[in-house]
């Protein structure tokens, strides 16, 4: 099956919508196809503001309705304690959210961004989909990360590029409670490597201390870097450390 026989089959579909590169393809796709839908963003605190800039822009360009759902996620003590179950808790109740909210403007199906590369038996977010029904037009049409790329670019997404992005929460080991300060942190940490020009990094909390992790090639730019880099995550941390297994 393609996108096309998908989306005649299922002519009205809410879209949970994060403004990464698989949920940005799959509403241009829906809105290529001429369905009926609307996108539906949760924010949370494990969310960085900049991804909700770029789910507003994409649903602007795509002329798209999209609706902002907010949610204090740290009231959720499943949630809050991170155990190793922390994100099937998370996406349980984020999709449930969302399909009230698409259910109350009339969807009856939700679909999200999960593509043909992910590998849903380690993801333990992806068995709460699979309890509330939701479906993956991308992964049941066989379409890989590499392949939503090139089609993105293809159709002019800015998203076509963009590096893969977990929630903030990732940056806390599983087992050390989630707070609104580690999150703060560690978005004002990204951020500013972000502005020094990094990409596709992590700034990890380890104890008290930032474990940064960078792609090897952007490691003698982090040495350059260094005494600007300690000056601005030393407001946050009480040391700042360098993962020399480096990012891949």
């Amino acid at each position: 099956m393609d996108l096309a026989t998908f989306f005649k089959e299922n002519p009205k579909a809410a879209i949970a919508f994060s403004g990464g590169v698989d949920s940005a393809y799959l509403l241009y796709a829906a809105s290529k196809y001429g369905i009926q839908t609307k996108a539906y963003y949760v924010k949370t605190a494990f969310q960085p503001q900049f991804e909700l800039e770029d789910a507003r822009l994409i649903a602007d360009e795509l002329h798209i309705d999209m609706a902002v759902i907010e949610e204090d996620i740290l009231k959720q003590e499943q949630i809050m304690i991170n155990s190793p179950e922390r994100c099937y808790f998370c996406k349980k109740r984020l999709f449930s959210l969302i399909m009230q909210a698409a259910k109350d403007d009339g969807f009856s199906l939700l679909l999200d961004g999960t593509n043909a590369s992910d590998d849903v038996s380690d993801r333990p977010g992806m068995k709460a989909l699979k309890e509330l029904s939701v479906r993956s037009p991308l992964r049941e049409c066989g379409l890989t990360k590499e392949v939503i790329r090139s089609l993105s670019k293809e159709a002019g997404l800015f998203t076509w590029n963009k590096p893969a992005y977990a929630c903030l929460a990732t940056r806390i080991p599983a087992g050390t409670v989630i707070t609104a300060e580690k999150l703060s942190n560690t978005e004002k940490a990204e951020d500013y490597l972000h502005k020094l020009g990094f990409t596709d990094f992590r700034v990890r909390l380890y104890a008290d201390c930032a474990k940064i992790q960078v792609p090897e090639n952007q490691l003698d730019k982090i040495l350059r870097h260094r005494v600007l880099i300690l000056q601005e995550l030393k407001k946050y941390y009480s040391d700042v450390l360098l993962d020399l297994e480096v990012r891949r």
